[in-house]
């Protein structure tokens, strides 16, 4: 009655354990939604975004040195002196504290009104700065979000390994059971039984592996997400691989919408500008100077004690570069260097580009075709593996035979997963590098 009592008793503990991890299973973590919390939080978006406010509020004509500026001036003066004055009659005038002051304050007015027109390239340079930064934001968004996405299909791809390491330890316990079942009634050695014992402690250590290997790729995923490293979640368990993609719409898109090309044509634009900013200096510089001053004067020992004055003053300046050492056209010559190297920098990325994407392509259409052949392949090794556990089971195999099949059925899985995953990892780079990249 006692082993019965404690029999109930363990089983009860066994079923509300079995419950408590029900209800403590870690909530299931959608793709859209690790995408949208990356967006929200991830440092390098937000330090992108910071920088783009940066480079728009630059953008003004006032920092292209095209608006006048305005100040004011207050300069007080005051001295303490012992004078001693011989006039020209011969008498002799001593002030022994002379104190002198002057006071004047006022606005003043600095326009550059022409430059070579230097400023309005200036101008033209920020607003390519600007576009350039918002160029730079969006690829860091994009970059950010792939690198979410192919590190949520990477934890997809584990977590399938991972199920199927659990059935080849179940297979191995099956295989264990038997091997117990027949050493039992003598028709096979005890050798049979510590094999399977050694397979089944080999796929228990493969799956601690896998499992450390998940819990790793989860903790990247948190720290993209800007959140704690230990918090828990599951993923789903499906890859759609999209198979419609064409290698010449890709590239055709590539060209107009990738972000490296669109920087590396802003920075040819950039280097144009430089040129013009370097030409501008060939120029005269004009300059507009006003303004107005209030001023008072004390000196006791002059013949005028005091003085007040108020007026408005105002001129013109122009100044012209001579000679500066023939570094005027060294300047010019490097600018259209530049302007060369821009362009080759165009040509280069573009060249980049369409042979990262063909490579891609290759991997792409090969993970389709690893794809469809891992399907069959892994239904048909899972029917050699239930054929070879009865054949097991009445003795008809060895125990290497069937572990050799229960190896094929786990190859077999691994590799259809593996392909999934590398098709999935082509289509989401290629999209990315179309700047097409879409989470539904």
């Amino acid at each position: 009655m006692k082993l019965k009592k404690l029999a109930c008793l363990l089983c009860c503990c066994i079923g509300f354990s079995a419950i408590a991890r029900a209800q403590t299973a870690p909530p299931l973590l959608t793709l859209k939604e690790a995408v949208e919390i990356a967006l929200k939080n991830n440092y390098n978006i937000i330090l992108a975004k910071n920088n783009k406010i940066i480079a728009q509020n630059n953008v003004t004509p006032g920092a292209a040195g095209i608006l006048p500026a305005v100040g004011a001036t207050l300069t007080q003066n005051n001295s303490n002196q012992h004078i001693e004055q011989t006039r020209s009659d011969g008498s002799v005038n001593k002030i022994p504290s002379a104190k002198n002051s002057s006071l004047s304050f006022g606005p003043s007015l600095n326009w550059t009104i022409f430059d070579g027109f230097g400023m309005f390239a200036n101008y033209d340079q920020l607003k390519q700065l600007n576009e350039l930064s918002t160029v730079t934001a969006h690829d860091t968004v994009l970059n950010t979000t792939t690198d979410v996405i192919l590190t949520y299909y990477d934890l997809i791809n584990q977590y399938e390994q991972i199920k199927a390491q659990h059935g080849a330890i179940a297979i191995s316990h099956t295989q264990l059971k038997y091997a117990n079942d027949k050493y039992s009634v003598g028709t096979a050695s005890h050798l049979d039984v510590y094999n399977a014992q050694v397979n089944l402690n080999t796929d228990t250590a493969a799956l601690l592996n896998l499992l450390a290997h998940f819990k790793s790729t989860k903790i990247r995923l948190n720290q993209m997400l800007v959140r704690d490293p230990q918090t828990d979640f599951s993923v789903t368990d499906t890859i759609i691989v999209d198979d419609k993609l064409v290698l010449g719409d890709i590239l055709s898109s590539a060209q107009i919408q990738n972000p490296a090309i669109i920087s590396a044509q802003i920075n040819k634009r950039i280097a144009d500008i430089n040129l013009r900013q370097v030409q501008s200096t060939r120029y005269p510089v004009v300059s507009l100077g006003a303004g107005y001053t209030w001023s008072h004067n004390r000196t006791p020992a002059g013949f005028t004690r005091t003085q007040d004055a108020n007026g408005l003053n105002y001129g013109l300046t122009a100044s012209i570069n001579i000679f500066d050492g023939f570094n005027q056209n060294r300047r010019e010559r490097n600018a259209k260097i530049q302007i060369d190297n821009a362009a080759i920098g165009i040509k280069k990325t573009r060249l980049n580009v369409e042979s990262q994407i063909s490579n891609l392509y290759v991997s792409y259409l090969s993970g389709l075709d690893l794809v469809k052949l891992g399907q069959s392949n892994v239904a048909i090794a899972k029917r050699n593996l239930d054929i070879s556990l009865d054949k097991y089971k009445i003795g008809t195999i060895t125990p290497l035979e069937i572990r050799e099949a229960q190896r094929n059925y786990l190859d077999a899985q691994s590799t259809f997963f593996a392909a999934q995953y590398q098709s999935k990892v082509a289509e989401v780079t290629l999209k990315q590098i179309t700047n097409n990249l879409n989470i539904q």
